[in-house]
């Protein structure tokens, strides 16, 4: 299992999608200063589209991701890049 991350710094938010092989998880949607619940991912949600250049990374856990939400503040604190091909 692992986690695609989005950060909407406009808005405050953050955006998960959990990525694995066999069983997709769906996407969530958070307060960027809040922390991701395994029960905040819906199958039939998926990242908006304005976020293509606002892609942080891959996280190996849920526990990894609220790590780095703590560490960083401030939304525009991110360095945000391209999503990957691949997750559009």
């Amino acid at each position: 299992m692992g986690f695609a991350v989005w950060i909407d710094a406009e808005n405050g938010l953050a955006w998960a999608q959990g990525t694995h092989e066999y069983r997709p998880m769906g996407s969530a949607v958070i307060a960027s200063t809040d922390q991701f619940r395994h029960r905040d991912f819906r199958s039939r949600r998926r990242p908006p589209a304005h976020l293509r250049h606002s892609f942080v990374g891959f996280f190996g856990s849920l526990e990894e991701v609220n790590v780095k939400l703590l560490q960083h503040k401030s939304p525009g604190e991110w360095r945000r890049r391209a999503t990957p091909a691949h997750l559009l």
